[in-house]
């Protein structure tokens, strides 16, 4: 039965991926992926996970498309590169049930370490990629996606962007078909990827890629509109709609299906308008192949690759403008009230600890005032990285920081290589039971799984142990004690963790009594505002306020108070 719905491209995208037969789904949490799965895991038709990683879920993905059955991969921009290991290879061994693999992109770095534009992957992996403008088509893909996986033998990739993915439209959806699940039969040529077999599927990929192109030539998901044709625009994605909006009387070429690119149909399309403009976020994708076609082009400014597009800029881009930054009004991002981490960075701080951090809400910790992280790379990276610095810098002086999630993400590994090379040195796990940043997703540490049911849980303190760490010890985040714990642990010849236990305040919202604040004995020295805490401040007048509303009395301000002028309450 039809009916109305009011869903982001991220839910609208998996609803069409339910109504297609979907019935496996993988994923690991990450902006602006994450609630495609969330949808998914609704369903009782579908066996939707949490992975540890993004390699983990597009291998289990895969296998359950190997199986007969459809099945999607999801993640974040980045989190194809942990997954492209497996990713490359799916193209040349193809699939069984139809297999899709979405990619989230993130321009403006809204949650992310960098602005990679993933249509370049399509082209480096030789994967098909479909790109939606609006959630009604990403609707609308998801379902095309899986047809042209089984009609092709491919994965086939769908790439949204931030805008996309968290903008909200009304999709008419349908019903839920049932697929039959494709036999599987064992097939060593086409599963087992050795040097000889590798060597005459990568012929045929050749063969599949000149087919998947006369595909995009004739699909519907690629539109030419001729109008006006003083002025033409090739675009795709949510760069379509600022140039319509800012063109709207303008010639477009609209592409959907944006790898392979349809030759002929962008020949014709030039041909048709008398100046042509590409259109594109981040890199020259389009415009690059569409030049190869020795097709005189005009594009943005190198300076436009940096960030999203906005109808302003797409004017910009026409009036053969460069870029200039605006210094930003966005507010400093802060750590939550009653934070447990704050308490780890405070005490870092004020051992002067070079400090290996890594992704999670964390690595607010680099910001000012408390200004004690001093790098993030990638997941997983502050346990080789403080291997490294403990090394060259001393192990007395480095302290590694991961959260519990990321730990299992790809800590585990960096532990192990810590332990079997002698490694010395102190990494803290920041274990607050969930996910946090992406919106309190569990992993494997909570013991609950994606459908919020009970599972196995990871017990961290035995999996550090195992993992060859000399010392492991758990300690609450808050405890009075925690600054001389880690110093001791610092100053200890051996490769130490620091389990700093205390739930999210995301799932966790008990409050204690708020300290007790003698206006009297405050000099106004600031030394509680190096806390970072949302919950005091300094006001107009220039005195130190406590907000009782927004505070939980977690008593960090309370250590970091020299006049006793905050205290706990009784």
């Amino acid at each position: 039965m039809k009916k109305i719905e009011l869903l982001s491209g991220d839910e609208a995208l998996a609803r069409g991926a339910y109504e297609a037969g979907l019935k496996f789904a993988a994923s690991y949490p990450g902006t602006p992926a994450t609630e495609i799965l969330e949808y998914l895991a609704k369903f009782d038709e579908i066996d939707a996970q949490w992975s540890v990683n993004e390699k983990v879920a597009y291998e289990v993905a895969l296998g359950a498309s190997i199986a007969g059955v459809r099945s999607i991969y999801s993640s974040k921009h980045v989190g194809i590169n942990v997954a492209g290991d497996p990713l490359m290879t799916s193209a040349y061994t193809g699939v069984g049930g139809g297999f899709v693999a979405v990619t989230a992109d993130d321009p403006q770095l809204q949650s992310s370490q960098n602005e990679q534009d993933n249509r370049l992957i399509a082209k480096f992996s030789k994967l098909p990629m479909l790109e939606p403008s609006s959630p009604a088509e990403a609707y609308k893909m998801a379902k095309e996606a899986f047809d042209l996986s089984e009609k092709f033998d491919t994965p086939v990739i769908i790439r949204l962007t931030t805008r996309v993915a968290h903008t909200k439209e009304n999709v008419e959806t349908g019903d839920r078909t049932e697929i039959e699940n494709k036999p599987f039969t064992p097939n060593a040529q086409k599963y087992v990827m050795v040097p000889g077999h590798a060597y005459k599927k990568h012929i045929a990929l050749e063969a599949k890629l000149a087919e998947l192109q006369k595909s995009a030539q004739q699909s519907e998901l690629n539109t030419m509109q001729i109008n006006d044709k003083s002025l033409g625009i090739i675009a795709d994605g949510a760069a379509y709609l600022y140039a319509k909006e800012v063109f709207p009387d303008a010639s477009f070429l609209k592409l959907g299906f944006v790898y392979p690119f349809p030759d002929e149909t962008i020949k014709k399309f030039a041909k048709e308008v008398k100046e042509l403009y590409v259109i594109e976020e981040q890199e020259p994708f389009i415009e690059e192949h569409v030049r190869q076609l020795g097709i005189d082009v005009k594009a943005k400014d190198i300076s436009y690759r940096i960030g999203e597009l906005s109808p302003a800029l797409v004017k910009e881009i026409v009036e053969g403008k460069i870029k200039t930054e605006k210094p930003s009004t966005a507010r400093k991002p802060v750590l939550c009230p009653g934070c447990s981490h704050r308490s780890v960075f405070y005490a870092l701080k004020k051992l002067k600890a070079v400090v290996a951090g890594d992704i999670g809400c964390y690595t607010l910790g680099a910001l000012k005032p408390l200004e004690a992280l001093h790098t993030t790379v990638c997941m997983g990276a502050s346990v080789t990285i403080m291997e490294s610095l403990s090394k060259n810098l001393g192990h007395d002086k480095v302290v590694g920081v991961i959260g519990d999630s990321t730990f299992v993400h790809s800590g585990i590994t960096g532990l192990v290589n810590a332990a079997y090379n002698q490694a010395k040195g102190l990494l803290i796990i920041l274990d607050n039971s969930n996910t946090a940043m992406t919106g309190s997703q569990p992993n494997p540490a909570t013991g609950v799984n994606a459908k919020g049911k009970p599972t196995k849980k990871l017990i961290l303190k035995e999996i550090c142990k195992a993992a060859g760490a000399d010392i492991v010890e758990t300690m609450d985040a808050f405890d009075k004690n925690l600054q001389n714990k880690i110093k001791e642990l610092m100053s200890k010849d051996a490769l130490c963790v620091l389990i700093a236990r205390f739930p999210c305040r995301m799932i966790d919202r008990s409050r204690q009594s708020p300290p007790v604040f003698n206006k009297d004995k405050c000099i106004v020295c600031g030394a509680c505002l190096q806390v970072d805490c949302p919950a005091i401040y300094k006001n107009a007048d220039g005195k130190i306020t406590l907000d009782a509303f927004l505070c939980v009395g977690c008593n960090v301000c309370v250590s970091a108070c020299k006049v006793d002028a905050l205290h706990r309450a009784q």
